[in-house]
């Protein structure tokens, strides 16, 4: 076994399955609210620029989306944002994973690594909700966490600690899989994990340049036998 791992953890959207086909599926909903998804967005990511971690996270992202939307009198209130995020974002999307294949080899690498012993958990910045069973993933893992749930996004280091604290293993002895160079991979080096990228070309990895001690890979057989060597 890979360096006396005891636990492989993942990152889902865009690690698990291929963006685009979400992306393809979201987009009759989001042509219709672009203004609230760029809003969205950008308070994720002043979130993620200002390293927040809080308890109240879903309020301080309702009160930014809401700066973000207006200015003044004209700026509408956090708990109406706040319920508009929650009706045409998270409950809108929810269902729509149903039917999205993961990338290939997906579930046969994850159930190899639990035959083998190891630990298994997905940790990803949105809810999981029915996303894991709507990829048809159902009953692999230990520990399904979100982030923001948590009260930080990646890479925050928040979330990595309580992952590893959920499956009760130091972190260095956690592989952490995901398609980020600068959220995925940075956040779990900081905390110690060992890290994974996987990502379409692995010659030409995206993003960061900081790969060193991380295992870049495109198939999930390659990430199979990396680990069970």
């Amino acid at each position: 076994m890979l360096n006396n791992i005891a636990a492989v953890a993942f990152d889902v959207d865009g690690t698990l399955y291929p963006n685009y086909r979400f992306y393809l599926r979201v987009l009759p909903k989001a042509l219709s609210r672009l203004r609230l998804l760029g809003a969205f967005a950008e308070a994720r990511r002043r979130i993620r620029r200002e390293g927040v971690a809080t308890l109240s996270f879903y309020d301080l992202q309702a009160r930014f989306c809401a700066e973000l939307l207006g200015s003044g009198k004209k700026t509408p209130g956090t708990e109406t944002v706040k319920a508009l995020i929650s009706r045409h974002i998270y409950g809108s999307w929810e269902n729509l994973f149903f039917g999205i294949d993961p990338f290939p080899y997906v579930k046969e690498c994850v159930s190899s690594f639990k035959k083998n012993g190891l630990k298994l958990a997905v940790l990803s910045d949105f809810p999981i909700g029915k996303k894991i069973e709507g990829l048809g993933l159902s009953g692999l893992w230990d520990a399904e966490l979100s982030s923001e749930e948590l009260g930080a996004l990646k890479p925050h280091p928040l979330p990595f600690h309580r992952l590893a604290e959920t499956l009760d293993l130091p972190p260095q002895r956690i592989l952490y899989v995901g398609n980020s160079p600068a959220y995925d991979v940075a956040g779990a080096k900081n905390v110690g994990m060992m890290t994974a990228l996987r990502c379409l070309f692995p010659r030409f990895p995206p993003g960061r340049r900081d790969l060193a001690d991380t295992f870049v890979f495109n198939h999930y057989r390659q990430l199979q036998e990396y680990v069970l060597k």
